[in-house]
């Protein structure tokens, strides 16, 4: 693809979502009250061959639903993503009838109004098709210290499995939960900075 289809793809999806976001911001901030859906894809959550610019914008709108719902959380603005599978112009042709009527695009809704809702999460990524849902998170390992020397590289191909075991993982609560983490690991406190 064009480096031009590239950025139309991230203009519709991500700056269409930053966009849409801005307009409602300082009316829900006024109000202490909001509620914000990102659309998101497992395209981007998970990638989808021949999907590059569509997934890299997928995935964007779950960093930028990340920071808004810690900015938006002491004005009570909830922000969520929703992963819809449904049957639409993209899937007619290459799946089954039966699939796509299994897809109904109406057994997604549930999961939308669970996301928007006085109760609402904040921060969730929710996958909804055909009636199932579940939730993604991005997280964290406890990973491992290995330390910067020159045989550092080395090392962690050797302890890759040890660095990347999902045991005790976390998500984190806001990104430099990453750093501190890490501080931590080489004996450093780190002060905590959240919003």
């Amino acid at each position: 693809m064009t480096l031009d289809d590239f950025r139309l793809v991230v203009d519709v999806h991500l700056m269409g979502a930053a966009i849409c976001s801005k307009a409602v911001w300082e009316i829900m901030r006024a109000q202490t009250y909001g509620r914000i859906v990102m659309t998101t894809s497992s395209s981007g959550l998970y990638g989808n061959f021949g999907q590059a610019n569509y997934g890299a914008a997928k995935l964007a709108q779950v960093g930028l639903m990340q920071t808004l719902a810690i900015e938006g959380a002491k004005y009570n603005i909830k922000v969520n993503a929703l992963a819809p599978t449904a049957a639409t112009q993209m899937t007619a042709g290459i799946l089954s009838e039966e699939v796509l009527k299994a897809l109904d695009p109406a057994l997604v809704s549930p999961g939308l109004l669970a996301l928007v809702g006085e109760d609402a999460p904040t921060r969730a990524i929710l996958c909804a098709g055909g009636g199932h849902f579940a939730t993604a998170n991005i997280t964290l390992t406890p990973g491992v210290r290995i330390g910067g020397g020159a045989d550092a590289g080395e090392q962690l191909i050797a302890r890759w499995d040890e660095a990347s075991n999902r045991e005790g993982e976390i998500v984190p609560d806001f990104g430099f939960q990453q750093a501190a983490q890490e501080m931590a690991s080489a004996g450093v406190t780190a002060p905590v900075a959240a919003g």
